[in-house]
């Protein structure tokens, strides 16, 4: 595995992206990704929030945008799987390049921009996995989009995906849409929630709602978001999504690219901020993400108040390993 680790190093950071998850596919349909990952069965079931887990490790959300990888990602042991983010039309998403590996410090920056095929290939996706394990679904804007219709994008994900998700993620906190993260300032971020709660209530959504926060707000913004979640039906909050500050690298070139940060660099700060949350609400449901590149990292996590973690800049750079690695006892 780490001779092909080595290849997709060398290969543009998209392609690899797509090869390395196409590879994962083949062996996958030939029962052969046991020889590179052995999937370690657990019976550690975590009961949260209404759902069943095998376990409290998953991907995050742009690891599997559209839905094509579900069955093969899910038999590598993973407990749960988000898949998304997608938005309702298909689109392109930034200008390439967009993605910057810097390996030395397990980390990456990405300007991808919500490229995704749009919410009705997914929903097709969802509808013949056979992963028998939660699901969640990671939903957001078109970048064209501007006011009351980028509210409304929400609503038509979240009323095309509800039927096949365990839950949904509410992704406001990506750095890579215009504005998007605007939403996190109080009054645009009530007029939001009280959309999708009216939508939930009028369509008898029961999934459990969460809201994907970005790392880069103060801890007053935080005291808002947290007021306003608990004033609403929605059931917790994602900590974090990825960083623009990137004063902490130490690979100098990297730190004026435009992006989000994410890898082992966001680690301090986005468990940072989901253990400012816990200490704020003792029984918020927490998700939490950023960082994650080995089994003391998940741990930390766990530790800091997340109910549940997830991955994906580490599985990028670390490989399927990681997994087995995390979960081994």
């Amino acid at each position: 595995m780490n001779f092909f680790l080595k290849i997709f190093k060398l290969l543009p950071p998209e392609t690899a992206h797509s090869l390395s998850l196409n590879s994962l596919n083949i062996l996958y349909k030939l029962n052969l990704l046991s020889l590179i990952a052995p999937n370690r069965k657990t019976t550690k079931e975590f009961f949260f929030q209404g759902m069943v887990f095998k376990n409290r490790l998953g991907t995050a959300a742009g690891l599997d945008k559209n839905g094509d990888f579900i069955d093969a990602l899910g038999a590598l042991g993973f407990g749960f799987l988000e898949v998304g983010t997608v938005t309702p039309i298909p689109q392109y998403g930034n200008t390439k390049p967009r993605v910057f590996r810097n390996f030395k410090e397990d980390s990456i920056i990405n300007r991808l921009g919500f490229n995704n095929k749009g919410v009705d290939y997914l929903v097709k996706k969802l509808k013949s996995k056979k992963f028998d394990g939660v699901i969640g679904v990671n939903i957001g804007a078109n970048k064209s989009s501007q006011g009351d219709q980028r509210i409304n994008d929400y609503l038509i994900c979240l009323e095309k995906v509800h039927a096949y998700a365990d839950y949904i993620t509410v992704n406001i906190s990506s750095p890579n849409t215009p504005n998007l993260r605007e939403l996190h300032n109080k009054d645009d971020l009530k007029n939001l929630l009280g959309s999708i709660e009216k939508k939930a209530i009028d369509e008898d959504i029961k999934v459990p709602l969460f809201l994907k926060i970005s790392p880069d707000e103060s801890n007053e913004s935080i005291d808002s978001i947290i007021e306003l979640i608990n004033d609403s039906i929605f059931s917790g909050v994602i900590a974090t999504n990825t960083t623009i500050d990137k004063t902490n690298l130490q690979n100098k070139k990297f730190i004026d690219i435009e992006g989000g940060l994410s890898g082992k660099p966001l680690m301090t700060k986005s468990t940072s901020k989901l253990s400012y949350i816990r200490s704020q609400s003792n029984d918020m449901p927490l998700i939490g993400v950023g960082g994650v590149t080995g089994k003391e990292d998940y741990l930390e996590k766990l530790n800091a108040g997340a109910d549940l973690v997830q991955i994906y800049t580490g599985f990028i750079i670390k490989g399927p390993e990681l997994v087995s690695q995390i979960l081994s006892d």
